[in-house]
Order: structure tokens, then sequence, then C-alpha cells
């Protein structure tokens, strides 16, 4: 079956609970489907060797081809049964992924049952008159947050009542004032004043989200700041805040930005409502961005609920970073991705999914035109007429350059000039090898060519769309440099599995050590190197990196150094207060650990321990216009402190002051005078 067919049979499905994008049916309710559906679901369930015991909901995608299998044990005996286990399978790229709730103390439940069974089904009254009973009492009014355990339990107790053998009954008054009292909390000064666009807009902008064509909606906008930067350039952008503008509108729009807001809402039901009344809004993208602390930096505040209640009277819930994504990924059901430590993506358009995660890895060159043409006598008439119109066709050329093959008719505005003049894009290719240096066509194939093997390989950790849903430019980018889309796949699973080696990571560090305009190399241990130089490594190194970088996102002004651990499989990543600085201090060190896909977050917020960076010529380029500077200041101060001054050194910073003590020198900038 291919997903045209099972598109057009779904559509045939009059029974089950009938939403926008699926459906859902009891599998006591499957004699009602297309025989087609009948045979071929079970079938799913045997190549998944999915006992029958094991599902008993079956969800059916609308718009993709895509299937789920249920278990909810006590569909028939509890009123509002909870969700024990899904598998979900997708069938384009005959994948599938089982999600266990057994453990868990807020798993999704089922309402309004008797929309998934048939009407002449034995429970069909009692069911019908379960949902009833919730209409009376108000609980369906807000639809959003109810498909999970806790919140509607916390519902149920709101509108005043409390459930006895599955029904609801009244409570009384006495229940009722049991209640203990909440703790006032002011939400109002989590609202801080921005000189800049917040973490998150830069993020947009980084991406080219801010270019224009989007429209933005700003969910939880405080005071405005981002929205008074966005408006001066013009953009579309609006917001709602339920302090600052209450009364603005919530519209839908391209981009939704619900920033730091579920961070500081101490209800975890309505903190789960913004977020569903956020990700309803967006059109193609939600950006989710939360504060990020560690056990010791939490355990100086109070204990409230879930989180802590700072000293300013306001409430935080401090997340770990793997510990949100989870909390988005069972909230929206959606692939969440990671772009800067507490800054997330949720793209409901699914082909902006891919151009992004494409993008992503693809580096982006500045070419520099060395060469021209230069007519020849002895060239043909064609030849001439390139020579003649010199900007139309090196314009061309550099469009080949970016592509790193050669551009379709569209990808090249000026496409149809060309072709009049000499033919097609293959023609004036041929013709252009000759008149331009063939080298940088070479070198710009293979580095467009290793971007996309990194782009695949980082889709093996998430869910790649097949390749007739790619974008045009993608599938001509394969053909081109893969031949196929298999190729490229296999070709990236084997880079991928390759970072494992460390005897291979090891020889790669030797490798980048050398071709690296500078780096300090641990041979056998780590390469240390700055975060401009990623794009420089060589291939297996940037998907080392990229596959670390999966779990934190992607690297911003936060980070000065990387540092790549031969044997361990992590990587560590470096913050100064000023790295340009002659001695410049740490002030924050994050370690990756693929292994247990987990990230330590190490800050160093006594200035006393704070260890400073020494021999730090070593990682600027020789024509770095600090670097004769920094050498000669390192030389003088590795003498001083006796130390060498050809590889890394760590001191911590109450040893170097005191060798600097010792000697009655003290550092001026990039002096070292008398104290």
């Amino acid at each position: 079956m291919d997903f045209q067919s099972f598109k057009q049979l779904i559509k045939q499905v009059q029974i089950g609970k009938q939403l926008p994008d699926a459906l859902y049916l009891h599998r006591d309710a499957m004699l009602e489907l297309p025989p087609e559906l009948q045979k071929f679901i079970p079938a799913v369930a045997l190549a998944l060797n999915l006992p029958d015991d094991q599902w008993n909901l079956i969800k059916l995608f609308k718009n993709e081809f895509r299937l789920s299998l249920l278990n909810y044990p006590d569909f028939y005996s509890d009123s509002y049964p909870a969700l024990e286990q899904s598998l979900n399978v997708d069938l384009s790229k005959l994948s599938h992924k089982v999600t266990c709730y057994r453990t868990s103390d807020n798993p999704p439940i089922l309402h309004r049952k008797e929309t998934m069974i048939l009407p002449e089904s034995d429970y069909y009254e009692h069911f019908s008159s379960l949902t009833k009973e919730g209409e009376k009492a108000g609980l369906y009014e807000n639809t959003r947050t109810i498909g999970f355990k806790r919140s509607w339990l916390n519902l149920i107790k709101k509108k005043g009542y409390h459930l006895v053998d599955g029904r609801l009954l009244k409570a009384d008054d006495e229940l009722l004032s049991i209640n203990a009292a909440e703790a006032s909390i002011d939400r109002y000064k989590t609202a801080i004043v921005r000189h800049e666009l917040s973490g998150p807009m830069k993020t947009l902008a980084k991406q080219g989200y801010l270019d224009g064509p989007f429209s933005i909606f700003d969910y939880g906008c405080g005071r405005g700041d981002d929205l008074r930067e966005l408006e001066a350039h013009g953009l579309d952008a609006l917001g709602w805040d339920p302090v600052f503008s209450p009364d603005n509108d919530k519209v839908t729009s391209d981009i939704v930005n619900l920033g730091f807001v579920l961070n500081v809402i101490e209800d975890q039901d309505e903190r789960l409502e913004a977020l569903l009344s956020a990700w309803e809004l967006a059109d193609k993208i939600l950006v989710v961005s939360i504060m990020l602390a560690n056990e010791s930096y939490i355990a100086q505040f109070q204990p409230y609920k879930d989180g802590v209640i700072t000293s300013r009277n306001t409430f935080q819930k401090y997340y770990a970073q793997s510990e949100f994504k989870g909390y988005l990924e069972r909230s929206l059901q959606e692939d969440v991705i990671a772009v800067a430590p507490g800054i997330f993506y949720v793209f409901k358009d699914k082909l902006e999914e891919q151009r992004y995660l494409q993008s992503k890895y693809q580096r982006h060159h500045t070419w520099q035109q060395l060469s021209s043409p230069q007519p020849i006598e002895s060239k043909d008439r064609a030849k001439l007429i390139i020579t003649q119109n010199g900007e139309l066709f090196s314009d061309f050329w550099n469009v080949c350059l970016e592509l790193g093959r050669i551009p379709a008719n569209d990808e090249f505005e000026r496409s149809e000039e060309v072709r009049c003049l000499i033919g097609s894009h293959k023609q004036v290719f041929g013709l252009l090898q000759d008149m331009f240096d063939i080298r940088d066509f070479t070198n710009a194939e293979k580095s467009h060519k290793e971007d996309l093997l990194i782009y695949f390989a980082m889709g093996l950790f998430e869910k790649r769309r097949p390749y007739t849903q790619q974008p045009e430019s993608l599938k001509r980018d394969i053909k081109a440099l893969f031949d196929d889309y298999r190729t490229a796949n296999n070709l990236a699973t084997e880079l991928l599995f390759a970072i494992a080696d460390t005897q291979l990571i090891g020889e790669q560090c030797i490798k980048a050590h050398k071709q690296l305009p500078a780096s300090i190399l641990n041979e056998g241990h780590s390469l240390i190197f700055h975060k401009n130089y990623i794009d420089m490594l060589p291939l297996l190194l940037r998907v080392y990196v990229g596959a670390a970088l999966q779990l934190y996102g992607e690297i911003d002004d936060g980070v000065d150094l990387v540092k790549i651990h031969i044997n361990s499989g992590k990587l560590t990543l470096t913050h100064y207060d000023d790295f340009y600085k002659s001695v410049p201090y740490l002030v924050e060190r994050i370690k990756i650990k693929m292994s247990d896909q987990d990230i330590d977050f190490f800050y160093y917020h006594d200035e006393s321990r704070c260890p400073p960076l020494l021999n730090k010529h070593l990682l600027l380029d020789s024509k770095h216009d600090q670097y004769a500077k920094q050498k000669s200041f390192d030389n003088r101060l590795s003498k001083l402190l006796g130390t060498i001054v050809t590889s890394e050194v760590f001191l911590h910073r109450q040893v170097f002051e005191e060798r600097l003590a010792l000697a009655r020198k003290q550092v001026a900038g990039f002096k070292i005078i008398h104290r």
C-alpha cells in the first residue's frame, strides 16, 4: 500500500473520533473499515511483532503515511483510561517508535469514548452518559489540556467535583475548603527590560527568519522590547502579554515565540495550556525557550511546587536541557530541535523543517572572483559570446560555485538570457570550465557534498522526511552529487558510525591540527580550537561535533573554544570573560556526554576560582592582528610562571596569582609590570 491509497481509504472512513489531522477508533470497530485497512493494520502489528494484547486503539493520520497502535488496558472499565504504550509507525520511512507511559504520573487519557466504538456496542450508551456528565460540569470548555491525567483531575477539582468510581459527584463545601492557600507570586516582575533582541529572536535572525517574509507573534511579549525592535525593521510582528498587553488579540502567525514564559508559570496545567495555545497559533514554527540551571544553583532558593520562589518573589521552574526537550515532545507529540541551551524549535511546517536542517549543516561561502574569461582568437563563436557578456556568465559561474553543481533553470534568475545566447546550462558550464579556474568548482562541489553528508548524518537523530517530500533543490543536490538518496544515506550512516572509532578520531585530530589556522593538540587526548574553525575541520570531526550539538543546540556568543575528547566520546565548550584579553578567565564550561545523552554545565561564579587561559596565541591565527602581541606576551609570562609556552597549561587562578605576587609582578593589558 502506498501513501495515496492509504489517504484515499481514510477519506472513506465515517466512523471513529474524527480530528482535523487524524481519526481514532477501537479495534472492535475495525469491521466498519474498508477491507484493505482491515487487513493492513493487523499486518503492520504482525510485522513489528506487536502482540494482540498490546494494542486496542488505532490512530490513522489523514495527511501523513503514518499510523499508531495504542494500548489502553482499561478502555472499557475506566471512565477515562490512561495510555500505557504507543507504537508509532512511519510507513514512508519503514521505521517505528515505541513510547511507554506505565511509570508516568501524567499519561495521556481518553475522553468521548463513544465516538471510538460502534453505536450498537453495549458500552455506547454508558460512554455517552459520561460525556454528557462532563459537558454539564463544564469540563470540555477548554480542550487543550484535558488530554493528560493530572490536568484532567485538577480541572475536575477546580469545577467543584470529584471522581467516585469513575463518575462525577459534586463536592461538598467542606471538601472544597480543604485546599491549601496558594502563595502570592509576583509574575509581573519576571518581565525584564531588554536593550537588545532576546536570545530566541537572535537565533531566528541568524537563520534568516527575520529577513521579512515571515509573520511573527510574541506570546508573552512582556514589556514589548523585542516587538519594538522588530517593528523598527519593518517586520510583521505582533504580541500579547497577560500583564502588559492583555487586550491584544492572539493571532495566528508563521512564527510564534514563547520566550521564557513557561518557566515562570507555577501552575502546571496553566503551563501546559500556554504551550498548547502557542502551538495552535503557529503556522510554521514554534520557538520555545526556558531557563536552565544545575542543582547547586537551584538549591539557594526556596522550593515551591515543581520549582522555586526567588528572592524577588517570582516563581522559576529551572530545567535541564534534555528534560525540557522531553517535556515538549510528550506534550506536543512532535519532534523537537535544540537550537541553543534552553532554546528549541518545533516545526509545524515539515518542509520548512527540512530546509532549516539542511541549511544548518551547510557552509555559506562568499566567493571572491579572481579570474575572468579571457578572449582567445581560436575559440569558437560561443566562447566569444561569453567574453562579450562577461558579467552575465560570471554570475552564472558564481551560482555554480555556490551550489556545487550546475543550476536548474529556476535557480538562476537570468537563465533565459543564457539559454538564448548559448544553449542549456550544461552546455554553458562545459564552455566555462575552459575559461574559469575549474579548481574553484571542484572545491565547491567537495564542500557542498560534505555539507550534505553532515545533514544526512544528523538526520539519523531526527525523523527525516522521505525523498519525495524533500525540497526540490535538495533532490537536485542528491542526484548531482550522490546519484540517489539511498547512496547518500548509506554514506552518511557509515560516517556517523565512524565517530565511535577512537583511533580514527585521533588520526583526524592530528590532521585537523595541521590544517586549522590554530589549535592545541594534546595527542591521544584532545584537540582544542576556536569555534570559528568548526567548518574547517575534516569531515569526520564536523560530524563528531554535530552529533554532540544535537543535545546542546547551536553554538552562539556564549562559547569561545571547543575541545574534542578523542577517547571518551565527549565534547567540551568553554566561555571566557573576554577571550581577546591578554589573559582571559574561564566563566563557564559545558561538557556534552554523547554516550550518556547528557550535558553538564559548570559555572565559575566565584572569580577567585576562574582558571586563566594561558598561551592563548596557540589558538589564534598567525594572521590575526593580535597574534604577534599575544605571542610576545605569552613568552614573557611563561618565563615568569615557569611554564611551557608551546602547549596547553592549566593553573588554578590562586596558583597563577601567587606566582605573580611572588615575582612582585602584575598583568596590565599586554604588559607585565612591577607591583
